[in-house]
């Protein structure tokens, strides 16, 4: 499994906006990175300033989005989702954007769950667990009925 370092993922986005702007050739994965990228304009003006931002902390106590880490979890979930794995993302994909009736705001929903997994795995220094994963979907999904 590849595990990038912060840097490296950080460089990914710059490198593709980089190249979309000057018409090159897109990798597989800048190609998902730069579908992510257009539906965030809000973060392209990160992406034009790579010298102040390449190395900026973000700190969400202080009301802070780190907008690579959030476009890297929509990366995950188009990955999740291409594969369907774990097992039933798709459907449980499907079914937050037939309820919700928007594909950006399904992913938002399944980014909450996925951090909320994420975290409880470094909590408890666990591997991360599928289980906690769909439960926190479930929830969602049943609060939308």
């Amino acid at each position: 499994m590849f595990n990038p370092s912060r840097t490296q993922v950080r460089q990914l986005f710059f490198d593709t906006w980089r190249k979309y702007h000057r018409q090159e050739i897109l990798s597989g994965i800048e190609t998902i990175a730069l579908e992510v990228i257009l539906l965030h304009p809000e973060y392209q003006g990160i992406l034009d300033d790579e010298e102040r931002y390449r190395d900026k902390d973000y700190f969400p106590e202080m009301g802070e989005t780190n907008p690579f880490l959030h476009m890297s979890m929509h990366v995950a979930i188009k990955e999740q989702l291409s594969i369907d794995q774990p097992i039933g993302i798709r459907q449980k994909f499907e079914n937050l954007r037939a309820k919700t009736g928007d594909e950006h705001t399904a992913t938002h929903i399944i980014i909450e769950c996925l951090a909320e997994m994420l975290w409880q795995s470094q909590r408890h220094q666990t591997p991360p667990d599928a289980q906690i994963y769909f439960d926190c979907l479930s929830k969602v999904e049943e609060s939308l009925k």
